[in-house]
């Protein structure tokens, strides 16, 4: 009992002196350092701090161009701020990078005007000029017809780019065009004074035997019912013949 007694006094004694005694002195000659915040300092002046704290610094880049970010901001730092590390301990700092990297140019073409300004603001290209050109398919209106840069080709963050957008106008001619009239099933006269009355003119008329349809009737037209043509255009039919 007075053996073990003996142990437990003596370890106490030597946890006693390690807290009060050893740990203080390797704190106090340096053992261990807390690193500072230096986050948004000017990298020079964190690398100062860095110094002053003894630990080293070094730097690092940020993993995408940032176009409002100074290139001399810290950004991040690795260990962060407040972690205790050994003397002369590598601290990363990030910050942006200087230059602007570089990508392909998209390809606008055929886009519509909104996605194009989409893509253009994702890749932070600026849109210096939007033309209108007139287009005569209305499939094209709205969309881009051409690009100042052509795709593909190796640009940086921040270059003006012009594009021109197509603008559908229906032509004189177009604005004129009207219905054909629906004629189907209708006797020959009857079909060709509504054709008449409609601004057209009766085409060739050619006949066609059946046994079950009524002799003398429409039962077909070209163009067909609807379509939009200009007047006087001529109205080709198909008429029923019991011969």
């Amino acid at each position: 009992m007075k053996k073990t007694g003996l142990i437990i006094a003596l370890l106490f004694v030597l946890v006693v002196t390690f807290d009060k005694l050893i740990m203080p002195l390797y704190i106090s000659q340096g053992q261990v350092k807390v690193v500072p915040n230096v986050i948004n300092m000017d990298y020079d002046d964190a690398v100062q701090e860095l110094r002053r704290s003894g630990l080293e610094a070094t730097k690092s880049y940020h993993v995408k161009y940032l176009s409002q970010v100074q290139s001399n901001l810290v950004l991040m730092q690795i260990p962060a701020a407040g972690q205790e590390v050994k003397p002369g301990r590598t601290v990363y700092l990030v910050v942006n990078r200087r230059e602007k990297p570089g990508f392909s140019m998209p390809d606008l073409l055929g886009r519509p005007e909104f996605d194009a300004r989409q893509t253009a603001a994702r890749m932070d290209l600026t849109i210096l000029n939007v033309q209108l050109s007139k287009v005569t398919k209305p499939e094209e209106d709205g969309r881009v017809l051409s690009q100042s840069i052509p795709a593909e080709t190796l640009v940086k963050s921040g270059v003006p780019v012009s594009i021109t957008i197509g603008r559908y106008e229906e032509s004189a001619e177009e604005m004129k065009k009207v219905p054909v009239p629906d004629v189907l099933g209708m006797s020959l006269v009857q079909a060709e004074q509504m054709i008449a009355d409609a601004g057209f003119t009766v085409g060739r008329v050619t006949v066609e035997y059946s046994a079950i349809l009524v002799p003398n009737t429409v039962i077909s037209q070209k163009p067909a019912v609807n379509a939009l043509v200009p007047p006087g255009q001529a109205v080709e039919l198909t008429v029923v013949t019991a011969e």
